[in-house]
This record gives structure tokens, sequence and C-alpha cells, in this order.
């Protein structure tokens, strides 16, 4: 009959044995491995914001580049009703097809040199309030050819689409919008 009484202290000491020669592991494996939560977002390519100022029936077109955006060439055209005629000039602005496009490169904290878009063909006593010239303005980042160079304002592809990688569809922060040339 002793020898029972033993035999469950036995049993709890190898498996008190057991279970100590293991904790070594498993903590080993607690401490070795880690896993963190939360992050920023960072967002690469280009913010651009347009500034318009009017005087004298001319709009006065300016194109800012936010701080640490990619360098990028920007181009603008404006629309209006077909009773009137628009005049484009600035310094550093070429026509091309339907927009005058900005010759440098523009890098991130700079803006353009001003388009001026005069409206002609007014009338003596103009209708301001059915009058309305909309300007639109795209950009694109500047792309580089093999050996470093940029390529020009004509070389340009403006066609490309900008992925921002974006994953979280209709998020407050990616509310879907295309401003500044970000196109989706």
């Amino acid at each position: 009959m002793r020898k029972r009484r033993y035999l469950p202290a036995v049993f709890a000491l190898a498996a008190v044995t057991v279970a100590g020669a293991s904790v070594g592991q498993a903590w080993a494996y607690f401490t070795t491995y880690a896993e963190a939560a939360g992050g920023y977002t960072i967002r690469l390519g280009d913010r651009t914001e347009i500034r318009e100022d009017f005087s004298d029936w001319t709009k006065h077109v300016v194109i800012d580049s936010q701080e640490g955006s990619q360098p990028v060439y920007v181009r603008a055209r404006a629309f209006c009703g077909s009773q009137y005629e628009l005049v484009y000039s600035g310094d550093g602005w070429t026509q091309a097809g339907d927009y005058y496009y900005y010759n440098d490169i523009l890098y991130g904290g700079q803006e353009t040199n001003p388009l001026d878009i005069r409206i002609e063909g007014i009338p003596e006593t103009p209708d301001k309030d059915y009058f309305n010239v909309i300007v639109i303005y795209e950009s694109v980042p500047v792309q580089y050819h093999e050996d470093g160079t940029a390529f020009s304002v004509q070389e340009t592809d403006w066609s490309q689409v900008l992925d921002t990688g974006s994953t979280e569809a209709g998020s407050a922060e990616d509310d879907g919008s295309a401003e500044g040339g970000d196109e989706a």
C-alpha cells in the first residue's frame, strides 16, 4: 500500500520537471518574437494647389507645389462660354494643343510664374451673374532617362496614372476625389 502513496507524488514531480524544462523554451519564444500595432501613413506623390486672382477681366493663375512633393510638370487650360475669347500670356508658359505647359520642373515648395488668361469680347454691360471662366490644371511626375536626365515637358507622358497605393477606398483621407492632377 505504501508504494501506491508515492506513485502520485512521483508523477507530480515528473510533471513539474517536464513543465519546468519547457518553460525556458517558451520564455525564449516570447522574448524573441515581438509584434507592434499602429503606424503612420506615408503618402508619396505630388500635392499641388491652384491660386486664382481676378482683375481687369484677367485671371491670374499660379500653381503651388506643396513642401515635400515630388518634382512635377504642370499644365493648365481655361473654359468659358463660346461668346468670349481667352488670350493667354505668361513667362515660362508654352502652348501645345489646347493646354499651356509650364516649361520648368516644379519642385516641392515652389510655384509657377503667373499664367494670365485675359477674357476678351466682353459687352459694355456684362451679366456677371451668368459669367464664369473655369481653369483646370494637371500635374504629372517628372520622368527620367536611363542616364538620369529628366524628360522635357514635351517628352512627358500626360496619360500616366499615379497609383497612390491607397487600400481604404472612401476613407476620410482618401475620398476618391481627383484634385490637382492626382487622377485615379
